[in-house]
């Protein structure tokens, strides 16, 4: 039970003060180096403190200044999201102590040493983070032990269980609730926007929520953000999908397995990427998210996420196996990876694609329509009224008659529509072939990171518009692609990287590869 502040000595109590910094899902607290309360309690900075107040606790990691700007010496400082999930006034007084080592450390110390976890410990060290007992260093020290020593497949299932445990979970009143999710590596690769007006047209329920860029040029919720609003309270969703049968969100809003985004913002910056947290994160979000059958594709190529065909073969097995013990219906298709989905590689340029295909557009990118209507068949065939086989036909019809359009429409109408203007950033340069040939490989990886450099996701209207795919032929100075970018900095930084590696090969007829697969 939180003590009664009001019977505290003034000496160990501090008026508490916003500090307008983004932590990103870090709780962060400030005090001034020569604050009694500093001095007497022996803090040290990044000692996790505990701040309570009117039966309230948070914890937060603690920076100490020198600033008075900042903080003043009877003050305690919060940075954004500590502050609002303390939910006070400025000016009033809270108490501040030692934060008491989270016990769920032990167990992992013990997978640093290589041992296996149980259910409750992996509940336990979830959370610990979601509480902020975590400092980052301490979610790193458990992110690198699961990824050096590996998880096997119960405890892959057990983490997954504690994420979707310590989150708020989706129902919706339906039998069947449809979902899709990418591995991801592959530019442009905007299917979804495709599928779900597909597959709510045709009457199955299929409530999107979708992620933001993170390391990539767009999310599906950077590209659906160029049409309509996106962060959507969860009341809002409901209503959206009770009037459309599905929506295209932000999940950030939800808080579904929100274990997952704090490990995130910590794998990303140190490149991990171990196959078990991606197995658990993408399944505790939605099982979280309440669907009951999934669509699992795997791009495979040499500049994909995934490389070789034997990794993808053991992936979809895991998939399977966990989604047999978690009870979703999950099938997995492995899909080719050898080059960017589409045209457009930045928000507003994938939107621009996107819209070309519902509307049947001759100009939309055959590449993004034909995998879009493979993808929405497979998920209408889990409707047991369509028998196996069916499916691509079906999705084909409601694409072509303009069904999927018209549900499209509705669901940017219902979610909030924005002024959508697929009119490109202002500055433009052309990257040209350097020979005559035929390209035989474009790089994912490369290609992302250019629009990227141009200013994408941050600026909707920056990024690359592909001219040229695999097996074209070209001649010296045709255009491969065009850059575009808002501001002269990017724009310079976009260009020097194009100009240093295109990002395409050029060869021979006889190399371009034949990959084409689905499984």
């Amino acid at each position: 039970m939180i003590e009664d502040m009001s019977k505290k000595s003034p000496n160990s109590m501090l008026k508490l003060r916003r500090v307008a910094i983004d932590t990103y899902h870090e709780n962060v607290a400030y005090l001034h180096r020569n604050c009694s309360l500093y001095r007497a309690e022996g803090f040290q900075a990044l000692s996790k403190i505990s701040i309570m107040a009117n039966g309230s606790r948070v914890h937060a990691v603690l920076n100490v200044v020198d600033d008075e700007h900042i903080v003043s010496e009877g003050e305690l400082g919060l940075a954004e999201q500590a502050f609002a999930q303390l939910d006070m006034e400025e000016g009033q007084l809270v108490r501040v102590e030692h934060a008491e080592p989270p016990a769920s450390m032990d167990a992992v110390r013990r997978k640093i040493d290589g041992q296996r976890l149980r259910l409750e410990e992996f509940q336990q060290i979830t959370q610990d983070i979601i509480d902020n007992r975590y400092s980052k260093m301490e979610m790193a020290a458990f992110l690198v032990s699961c990824a050096q020593g590996g998880l096997d497949r119960e405890e892959i299932l057990h983490l997954t269980r504690a994420m979707i445990d310590t989150g708020e979970q989706v129902h919706w009143d339906a039998p069947l609730v449809a979902d899709k999710h990418c591995i991801g590596g592959i530019p442009g690769n905007r299917t979804t926007m495709i599928i779900v007006p597909i597959i709510a047209a045709h009457g199955l329920l299929m409530p999107k929520t979708s992620s933001r860029a993170i390391t990539s040029p767009a999310g599906t919720a950077d590209t659906m953000s160029v049409l309509a609003e996106v962060d959507l309270t969860p009341q809002k969703m409901h209503k959206v999908v009770s009037k459309t049968q599905a929506c295209l969100a932000w999940g950030g809003r939800a808080r579904l397995a929100p274990a997952d985004d704090i490990l995130i913002s910590v794998e990303r910056p140190l490149g991990i990427d171990s196959e078990g947290q991606m197995l658990a994160s993408i399944l505790s979000k939605k099982l979280a998210a309440g669907s009951t059958h999934l669509l699992i594709d795997i791009p495979v190529g040499l500049t994909a996420k995934v490389r070789h065909m034997n990794q993808a073969l053991r992936l979809r097995k895991m998939f399977e196996y966990l989604g047999d013990r978690l009870g979703i219906h999950l099938e997995v298709v492995i899909t080719d990876g050898g080059q960017p989905i589409g045209n457009g590689i930045g928000p507003q340029l994938e939107a621009r694609d996107v819209m070309q295909v519902l509307e049947n557009d001759p100009d939309a990118p055959a590449d993004l329509r034909q995998k879009a209507l493979r993808l929405a068949g497979r998920i209408l065939e889990f409707d047991p009224d369509v028998r196996g086989g069916q499916g691509y036909a079906i999705a084909r019809d409601i694409l072509e008659d303009g069904r999927a359009l018209k549900k499209m429409k509705a669901i940017i109408e219902a979610q909030g529509a924005v002024d959508a203007d697929f009119t490109p950033a202002k500055r433009m340069t052309e990257i040209c072939a350097a020979s005559d040939g035929v390209i035989t490989s474009i790089d994912n990886y490369q290609m992302a990171k250019i629009a990227r450099r141009a200013g994408a996701p941050m600026d909707q209207r920056a990024g690359v518009d592909l001219v040229k795919k695999l097996g074209a032929h070209v001649k010296k100075g045709d255009v491969l692609y065009r850059i575009y970018a808002e501001f002269p900095a990017d724009f310079k930084f976009a260009t020097s990287l194009a100009e240093e590696n295109s990002g395409y090969t050029i060869g021979s007829e006889d190399e371009v590869p034949q990959f084409y697969m689905e499984i």
